[in-house]
């Protein structure tokens, strides 16, 4: 009895926490191998993920490339390669930046909505009324979740590549003179279809994570309101800190070797 009243926490429960969270990973992979997709709830998640979290997302890309052009293009210039600027912040919001950044506003925003909402289903007994319903949560609450965030962050994260190309386009235009032109042929030139592809991949990883995460604390909280409150915040962290996880190895498995970018 205590169990289902007391929240759960430390550091046992950390780790029981995040086993669960790899068999509902699991889970959740056979359920879209047998094409079980609640579509209706898809579309809702999608929408939450996507079109509601634009803002946040692109205001976040728009002031890290403006920032980032102040801070680089100043000593570019001091020696001689002002003309790089554009590439190298091209490189940087492909690679790294615009997936992580926008996978960090994600986790905050919608991570955290997805682990409240089902742990509150959780402690007010809605997951048992699913299964007294013959309705599987996997199907119903979790697979929806994974696939609309799967789905939308690499959309987000395309358009926030392109919002911090702009930001930072435009404040080497208005404080270094470097002109748009030069900016973007900096850019194409440093650029190759392969970063593109790594930014996409980066991004449905870290979807996927953000989603499964969220979805695993909410459906094992305990302890009331106290528990969601307790599982919500967990649940941030540890999705944040995935997130940078993968991104190591992600990174250290896309871009081994010597780099091939050339500055012309």
């Amino acid at each position: 009895m205590a169990n289902s009243t007391t929240p759960r926490g430390g550091l046992q429960a950390w780790f029981e926490r995040s086993i669960a969270a790899c068999f509902l990973a699991g889970q959740v992979f056979l359920h879209l191998l047998r094409a079980k997709i609640h579509r209706r709830n898809t579309f809702d998640q999608m929408s939450i993920v996507g079109p509601e979290s634009l803002t946040i997302a692109l205001l976040t890309a728009a002031f890290v490339g403006m920032v980032f052009t102040i801070q680089v293009a100043r000593e570019f210039i001091y020696y001689g390669a002002g003309t790089t600027v554009g590439g190298v912040l091209a490189i940087a919001l492909t690679r790294e930046l615009a997936p992580v950044l926008t996978a960090v506003v994600i986790a905050g925003r919608v991570g955290s909505a997805f682990a409240a909402e089902i742990g509150t289903m959780r402690v007010t007994e809605q997951i048992d009324a699913l299964y007294m319903l013959k309705t599987d949560p996997i199907d119903y609450l979790v697979s929806p979740r994974v696939l609309a965030c799967s789905v939308m962050m690499p959309v987000l994260t395309i358009l926030s590549l392109i919002t911090g190309m702009t930001g930072g386009m435009f404040m080497a235009d208005a404080l270094y003179d470097i002109s748009p032109t030069v900016f973007l042929r900096s850019a194409q030139n440093f650029l190759q279809v392969w970063d593109l592809f790594s930014a996409v991949i980066k991004s449905v990883v870290f979807g996927a994570l953000i989603a499964i995460i969220g979805c695993s604390w909410g459906l094992t909280t305990t302890g009331g309101a106290k528990g969601v409150g307790q599982s919500t915040t967990t649940a941030v962290v540890t999705a944040l800190l995935s997130i940078f996880i993968a991104n190591f190895f992600l990174s250290w498995l896309m871009f081994q070797g010597t780099g091939s970018t050339a500055i012309e």
